[in-house]
């Protein structure tokens, strides 16, 4: 990291800020890199990636207080570091690595974007829950998605919720299983009317036992990971009983709750459509032109390995070997992702919807392999 002039707070007015701006005017290069900005403590309170390093860093100086959270953010700064890379896309990624080391409170806390997209999130625990979120933040968790349109995704959830019987309550309410229940001299009430209609196994009264909750999640995750569809095939039945019996009024319902969930379906297989296609190796060449070209191991959207571009045969086939190494391993889940690994695998389907051009700098795993 390259360190800017440090400003204590009792100096830092607008004649220091002025300083401090024709210090990265004389310092700061028009390179790709990623930048820390520290507050008086010296602690490290947000981090940011640049195409240009020069120009992000001299536009905090220019935007509009106190409106801009730039401005914020630079009058809050008492030192700036930053580092160069040869790319921009090797900038989104160090950007994010930075943010998952270091957690700076502004990026963690202070710059939550809203997304017109939705995860579904299986929480931790003894009896896991199905929730949307805007956010991958929890590191205990899995993740399915991103999801376009919250509505439909909330609609589909809830089908999938009642016809497995799987908890909406608190996270933080105690759970007791059925095999637990001798351990307990009273008998428990459920928390909800759901289990009386039947749309949930009960786990907080010991209505079920631990077994047979873990099996109504286990086909919640197949669904949601495209390798059953028997939450749709339990709406299919409840129609077929409200038709046998004139129900037209439930079927009608329950024709709502089946397109729903259908439409889930359908936006997993498209996810896991969309994933498999992002597996490749993908060159990134010196943005400055300075020979630091790097290779890239994608896999389903997450990057693998990365080495500089290699130019020798023994580079070529260290390189080449852990291609083969990842290409044989078996294939992470489609669709379920760590808090990290969704970050990066946005990051990088981003990076190639915003640059389809990128596309042509990539080759599939078996050009590596034949030319070995």
């Amino acid at each position: 990291m390259v360190p800017v002039l440090a400003l204590g707070r009792a100096t830092r007015t607008t004649a220091t800020l002025d300083a401090l701006r024709a210090h990265v005017r004389a310092n700061a290069e028009r390179r790709p890199g990623v930048y820390e900005l520290l507050d008086e403590g010296g602690s490290i309170f947000y981090v940011g990636k640049a195409k240009s390093v020069r120009a992000r860093l001299l536009s905090y100086f220019t935007a509009p207080w106190p409106d801009s959270k730039s401005a914020r953010l630079i009058r809050s700064t008492t030192a700036i570091r930053w580092r160069y890379v040869p790319s921009e896309f090797a900038a989104l990624l160090e950007e994010l690595r930075l943010i998952k080391r270091l957690r700076p409170y502004r990026n963690v806390h202070g710059n939550r974007t809203s997304r017109r997209t939705v995860f579904v999130k299986l929480t931790a625990g003894p009896a896991p829950k199905l929730r949307l979120t805007s956010r991958t933040a929890d590191p205990e968790a899995q993740y399915y998605g991103p999801f376009r349109g919250s509505g439909r995704a909330a609609s589909a959830l809830r089908v999938v919720d009642d016809v497995l019987g799987l908890r909406d309550c608190a996270r933080d309410r105690p759970m007791v299983f059925g095999d637990q229940a001798d351990f307990f001299a009273t008998p428990f009430a459920p928390g909800c009317l759901r289990h009386d209609f039947g749309t949930c196994l009960g786990p907080c009264a010991a209505r079920c036992s631990a077994d047979r909750y873990a099996q109504a999640v286990r086909v919640a995750v197949d669904f949601l990971e495209g390798r059953t569809a028997e939450p749709i095939g339990r709406v299919l039945e409840v129609m077929a009983d409200a038709a046998e019996h004139a129900d037209f009024e439930r079927a009608a319902v329950w024709r709502e709750k089946l397109e729903a969930v259908e439409w889930l379906f359908g936006a997993v297989a498209r996810l896991a459509t969309a994933l498999d296609a992002l597996s490749f190796v993908y060159v990134v060449r010196d943005a400055t032109g300075g020979g630091d070209d790097r290779v890239y191991l994608v896999r389903r959207g997450l990057v693998l390995a990365e080495a500089p571009l290699p130019r020798t045969p023994i580079e070529r086939l260290a390189f080449t070997a852990a291609v083969e190494r990842h290409a044989d391993a078996p294939a992470p889940a489609l669709v379920a992702r760590s808090a990290t690994e969704m970050d990066q695998i946005l990051l990088v389907t981003s990076w190639f919807r915003q640059h389809p051009d990128a596309f042509e700098a990539t080759s599939p795993y078996t050009h590596w392999l034949a030319t070995r």
